[in-house]
Protein backbone atom coordinates (compact mmCIF):
# COMPACT_ATOMS: atom_id res chain seq x y z
CA UNK A 1 0.00 0.00 0.00
CA UNK A 2 1.08 3.25 -1.05
CA UNK A 3 1.82 5.98 1.61
CA UNK A 4 -1.15 8.35 0.36
CA UNK A 5 -3.89 6.34 -1.83
CA UNK A 6 -5.04 7.98 -4.87
CA UNK A 7 -8.88 7.05 -4.48
CA UNK A 8 -11.16 7.86 -7.15
CA UNK A 9 -15.18 8.07 -6.87
CA UNK A 10 -17.71 6.89 -9.82
CA UNK A 11 -20.90 8.68 -8.66
CA UNK A 12 -21.15 10.79 -5.96
CA UNK A 13 -24.62 8.79 -3.87
CA UNK A 14 -25.67 8.77 -0.67
CA UNK A 15 -22.83 5.98 -0.25
CA UNK A 16 -20.27 7.32 -2.43
CA UNK A 17 -20.56 10.45 -0.08
CA UNK A 18 -20.52 8.31 2.93
CA UNK A 19 -17.27 6.72 2.42
CA UNK A 20 -15.47 9.86 1.64
CA UNK A 21 -16.36 11.50 4.48
CA UNK A 22 -16.01 8.48 6.68
CA UNK A 23 -12.35 8.24 4.71
CA UNK A 24 -11.33 11.84 5.70
CA UNK A 25 -12.20 11.53 9.07
CA UNK A 26 -10.03 8.43 8.97
CA UNK A 27 -6.09 7.62 9.76
CA UNK A 28 -6.02 7.21 6.63
CA UNK A 29 -4.06 8.94 4.12
CA UNK A 30 -5.89 9.81 0.78
CA UNK A 31 -5.67 12.20 -2.06
CA UNK A 32 -9.96 11.96 -4.11
CA UNK A 33 -11.40 12.81 -6.97
CA UNK A 34 -14.99 12.86 -7.97
CA UNK A 35 -17.36 12.40 -10.30
CA UNK A 36 -20.98 12.40 -11.17
CA UNK A 37 -23.22 13.69 -13.98
CA UNK A 38 -24.96 15.82 -11.34
CA UNK A 39 -23.58 19.08 -10.67
CA UNK A 40 -25.47 19.62 -7.88
CA UNK A 41 -23.65 16.54 -6.34
CA UNK A 42 -20.20 17.74 -7.36
CA UNK A 43 -20.65 20.49 -5.77
CA UNK A 44 -21.92 19.29 -2.74
CA UNK A 45 -18.87 17.46 -2.43
CA UNK A 46 -16.44 20.05 -3.54
CA UNK A 47 -18.13 22.38 -0.65
CA UNK A 48 -19.16 20.38 2.28
CA UNK A 49 -15.95 18.25 1.73
CA UNK A 50 -13.23 20.71 0.23
CA UNK A 51 -12.70 18.28 -2.42
CA UNK A 52 -11.59 19.95 -5.46
CA UNK A 53 -10.81 17.42 -8.15
CA UNK A 54 -14.68 16.74 -9.02
CA UNK A 55 -15.90 16.65 -12.79
CA UNK A 56 -18.41 15.45 -14.71
CA UNK A 57 -15.74 13.47 -16.79
CA UNK A 58 -15.37 9.50 -15.62
CA UNK A 59 -12.13 9.58 -17.39
CA UNK A 60 -10.30 11.91 -15.61
CA UNK A 61 -11.09 9.88 -12.18
CA UNK A 62 -9.94 6.88 -13.87
CA UNK A 63 -6.72 8.69 -15.12
CA UNK A 64 -5.75 9.70 -11.96
CA UNK A 65 -6.98 6.94 -9.51
CA UNK A 66 -4.81 4.40 -8.30
CA UNK A 67 -7.67 2.79 -6.95
CA UNK A 68 -10.99 3.12 -8.52
CA UNK A 69 -14.39 3.31 -7.01
CA UNK A 70 -17.67 2.22 -9.17
CA UNK A 71 -19.93 3.84 -6.52
CA UNK A 72 -23.05 3.94 -9.66
CA UNK A 73 -26.61 1.88 -9.56
CA UNK A 74 -26.35 -1.62 -10.79
CA UNK A 75 -28.43 -0.40 -13.80
CA UNK A 76 -26.12 1.64 -15.01
CA UNK A 77 -22.51 0.51 -14.47
CA UNK A 78 -22.63 -1.10 -17.94
CA UNK A 79 -22.55 2.33 -19.69
CA UNK A 80 -19.65 3.15 -16.89
CA UNK A 81 -17.92 0.02 -17.81
CA UNK A 82 -17.77 0.46 -21.53
CA UNK A 83 -16.44 4.15 -20.84
CA UNK A 84 -13.60 2.63 -19.17
CA UNK A 85 -12.55 -0.38 -21.02
CA UNK A 86 -8.95 0.21 -22.44
CA UNK A 87 -7.93 2.89 -19.24
CA UNK A 88 -7.88 1.16 -16.10
CA UNK A 89 -5.73 -2.57 -16.72
CA UNK A 90 -3.19 -0.84 -14.03
CA UNK A 91 -5.99 -0.03 -11.85
CA UNK A 92 -7.72 -1.60 -8.63
CA UNK A 93 -11.32 -1.84 -9.59
CA UNK A 94 -13.59 -1.33 -6.45
CA UNK A 95 -17.74 -1.99 -7.29
CA UNK A 96 -20.10 -1.04 -4.48
CA UNK A 97 -23.20 -1.98 -7.35
CA UNK A 98 -25.35 -3.79 -5.63
CA UNK A 99 -25.64 -7.91 -7.58
CA UNK A 100 -23.26 -7.17 -10.02
CA UNK A 101 -20.57 -9.66 -10.09
CA UNK A 102 -16.90 -9.29 -10.65
CA UNK A 103 -17.21 -11.88 -13.14
CA UNK A 104 -19.46 -9.75 -15.44
CA UNK A 105 -17.51 -6.31 -14.43
CA UNK A 106 -13.88 -8.59 -15.86
CA UNK A 107 -16.30 -9.78 -19.28
CA UNK A 108 -16.34 -6.00 -19.95
CA UNK A 109 -12.82 -5.04 -18.72
CA UNK A 110 -10.88 -7.71 -19.08
CA UNK A 111 -10.49 -10.90 -16.94
CA UNK A 112 -6.95 -9.44 -15.95
CA UNK A 113 -8.25 -6.54 -14.18
CA UNK A 114 -7.77 -6.65 -10.75
CA UNK A 115 -11.56 -6.17 -8.87
CA UNK A 116 -12.94 -6.27 -5.60
CA UNK A 117 -16.61 -6.48 -4.99
CA UNK A 118 -18.04 -3.96 -1.92
CA UNK A 119 -20.98 -4.17 -0.40
CA UNK A 120 -20.69 -1.19 2.52
CA UNK A 121 -23.63 0.61 4.34
CA UNK A 122 -24.55 4.33 4.89
CA UNK A 123 -23.40 4.48 8.49
CA UNK A 124 -20.46 4.53 6.95
CA UNK A 125 -21.11 8.64 7.25
CA UNK A 126 -20.20 8.14 10.99
CA UNK A 127 -17.83 5.77 11.11
CA UNK A 128 -19.77 2.89 11.73
CA UNK A 129 -20.64 1.46 8.60
CA UNK A 130 -20.55 -2.58 8.13
CA UNK A 131 -18.94 -3.95 4.70
CA UNK A 132 -17.94 -7.01 3.08
CA UNK A 133 -15.65 -7.79 0.46
CA UNK A 134 -14.52 -10.56 -1.69
CA UNK A 135 -12.04 -10.90 -4.83
CA UNK A 136 -12.40 -11.12 -8.76
CA UNK A 137 -10.01 -13.47 -10.34
CA UNK A 138 -7.03 -11.39 -10.61
CA UNK A 139 -7.62 -9.76 -7.20
CA UNK A 140 -4.45 -10.32 -4.92
CA UNK A 141 -4.51 -10.86 -1.53
CA UNK A 142 -2.77 -7.34 -1.11
CA UNK A 143 -5.67 -6.11 -2.76
CA UNK A 144 -8.21 -7.36 -0.68
CA UNK A 145 -6.37 -6.37 2.69
CA UNK A 146 -6.13 -3.03 0.98
CA UNK A 147 -9.56 -2.60 0.27
CA UNK A 148 -10.48 -4.08 3.48
CA UNK A 149 -8.47 -1.54 5.54
CA UNK A 150 -10.34 1.68 3.55
CA UNK A 151 -13.42 0.16 5.03
CA UNK A 152 -12.61 -1.13 8.34
CA UNK A 153 -11.55 2.75 8.28
CA UNK A 154 -15.09 3.82 8.05
CA UNK A 155 -16.63 1.03 10.30
CA UNK A 156 -16.34 -2.85 9.87
CA UNK A 157 -15.09 -5.17 6.88
CA UNK A 158 -14.93 -8.62 6.40
CA UNK A 159 -14.04 -10.72 3.93
CA UNK A 160 -16.19 -13.10 1.84
CA UNK A 161 -16.66 -15.44 -1.04
CA UNK A 162 -18.58 -14.02 -3.51
CA UNK A 163 -21.40 -16.43 -2.91
CA UNK A 164 -22.55 -14.84 0.13
CA UNK A 165 -22.22 -11.19 -1.43
CA UNK A 166 -26.19 -11.06 -2.10
CA UNK A 167 -27.22 -11.87 1.49
CA UNK A 168 -24.62 -9.38 3.16
CA UNK A 169 -26.46 -6.89 0.48
CA UNK A 170 -29.81 -8.28 2.30
CA UNK A 171 -28.38 -8.02 5.63
CA UNK A 172 -26.07 -5.02 6.25
CA UNK A 173 -26.66 -3.20 3.23
CA UNK A 174 -30.10 -2.97 3.36
CA UNK A 175 -30.42 -3.73 7.25
CA UNK A 176 -30.34 0.29 8.39
CA UNK A 177 -33.24 0.97 6.65
CA UNK A 178 -35.04 -1.76 8.68
CA UNK A 179 -33.39 -0.85 12.17
CA UNK A 180 -34.19 3.03 10.95
CA UNK A 181 -37.97 1.21 11.05
CA UNK A 182 -37.42 -0.30 14.28
CA UNK A 183 -36.23 2.81 16.02
CA UNK A 184 -39.38 4.88 14.28
CA UNK A 185 -41.55 2.48 15.93
CA UNK A 186 -40.20 2.89 19.59
CA UNK A 187 -40.39 6.10 19.33
CA UNK A 188 -43.84 5.90 18.30
CA UNK A 189 -44.42 3.88 20.81
CA UNK A 190 -42.87 6.31 23.73
CA UNK A 191 -45.16 8.92 22.31
CA UNK A 192 -48.00 7.08 22.64
CA UNK A 193 -47.22 6.36 25.97
CA UNK A 194 -46.67 10.20 27.40
CA UNK A 195 -43.30 10.58 26.25
CA UNK A 196 -42.30 13.85 23.86
CA UNK A 197 -40.99 12.86 20.80
CA UNK A 198 -37.78 14.18 21.09
CA UNK A 199 -37.25 12.23 24.46
CA UNK A 200 -38.59 9.09 22.93
CA UNK A 201 -36.53 9.18 19.75
CA UNK A 202 -33.65 9.79 21.84
CA UNK A 203 -34.00 7.00 24.14
CA UNK A 204 -34.89 4.55 21.19
CA UNK A 205 -31.84 5.62 18.96
CA UNK A 206 -29.53 5.42 22.00
CA UNK A 207 -31.32 1.81 23.33
CA UNK A 208 -30.93 0.47 19.88
CA UNK A 209 -26.73 1.34 19.66
CA UNK A 210 -25.88 0.36 23.40
CA UNK A 211 -27.83 -2.95 22.89
CA UNK A 212 -25.52 -3.30 19.75
CA UNK A 213 -22.33 -2.12 21.47
CA UNK A 214 -23.48 -4.88 24.10
CA UNK A 215 -23.46 -7.89 21.14
CA UNK A 216 -19.84 -6.48 19.82
CA UNK A 217 -18.29 -5.94 22.93
CA UNK A 218 -19.03 -8.85 25.20
CA UNK A 219 -19.16 -11.21 22.40
CA UNK A 220 -22.47 -12.80 23.80
CA UNK A 221 -24.93 -14.03 22.05
CA UNK A 222 -28.11 -12.20 21.69
CA UNK A 223 -30.12 -14.38 23.23
CA UNK A 224 -27.98 -14.60 26.57
CA UNK A 225 -27.90 -10.66 26.03
CA UNK A 226 -32.06 -10.79 25.78
CA UNK A 227 -32.47 -13.54 28.65
CA UNK A 228 -30.11 -11.16 30.83
CA UNK A 229 -32.55 -8.51 30.69
CA UNK A 230 -35.68 -10.84 31.07
CA UNK A 231 -36.29 -11.50 34.49
CA UNK A 232 -39.38 -13.36 35.91
CA UNK A 233 -42.95 -12.49 35.11
CA UNK A 234 -41.24 -9.03 34.35
CA UNK A 235 -42.26 -6.12 31.95
CA UNK A 236 -39.66 -7.65 29.42
CA UNK A 237 -40.95 -10.66 29.25
CA UNK A 238 -44.42 -8.93 28.36
CA UNK A 239 -43.08 -7.14 25.77
CA UNK A 240 -40.84 -10.14 23.94
CA UNK A 241 -44.53 -12.19 24.28
CA UNK A 242 -46.25 -9.10 22.23
CA UNK A 243 -43.28 -9.20 19.50
CA UNK A 244 -43.38 -12.87 19.68
CA UNK A 245 -47.12 -12.61 18.49
CA UNK A 246 -46.30 -10.19 16.27
CA UNK A 247 -43.89 -12.40 14.29
CA UNK A 248 -41.29 -9.89 14.53
CA UNK A 249 -38.38 -12.23 13.69
CA UNK A 250 -40.06 -14.03 10.88
CA UNK A 251 -41.15 -10.70 9.42
CA UNK A 252 -37.27 -9.54 9.59
CA UNK A 253 -35.81 -13.06 8.47
CA UNK A 254 -38.49 -12.52 5.17
CA UNK A 255 -37.48 -8.81 4.68
CA UNK A 256 -33.73 -9.61 4.91
CA UNK A 257 -34.62 -12.94 2.28
CA UNK A 258 -36.74 -10.40 -0.31
CA UNK A 259 -33.67 -7.96 -0.21
CA UNK A 260 -30.97 -10.95 -0.97
CA UNK A 261 -33.31 -12.01 -3.72
CA UNK A 262 -33.90 -9.04 -5.16
CA UNK A 263 -30.15 -8.22 -5.43
CA UNK A 264 -29.47 -11.92 -6.72
CA UNK A 265 -32.14 -10.77 -9.67
CA UNK A 266 -30.31 -7.12 -10.37
CA UNK A 267 -27.29 -9.55 -11.08
CA UNK A 268 -29.19 -11.71 -13.21
CA UNK A 269 -29.67 -8.61 -15.55
CA UNK A 270 -26.06 -8.06 -16.63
Amino acid sequence: MTESLKIGFIGAGNMAEATIKGLLASELKTELAVSDSSVERLEVIRTVYGIEGVTKDNKKVADFAEILVLAVKPQIISVVLRQLKGRVREKLIVSIAAGVTTEYIESVLGEDTRIVRVMPNTPALVLSGAAAVCGGKAASDEDLATVKSIFDAVGSCIIVDESKMDAVTGLSGSGPAYVYQFIEALSDAGVKMGLMRADATLLAAQTVMGAAKMVLETKKHPGELKDSVTSPGGTTICGIHELEKGGMRATVMNAVEAATEKSRELGKKK
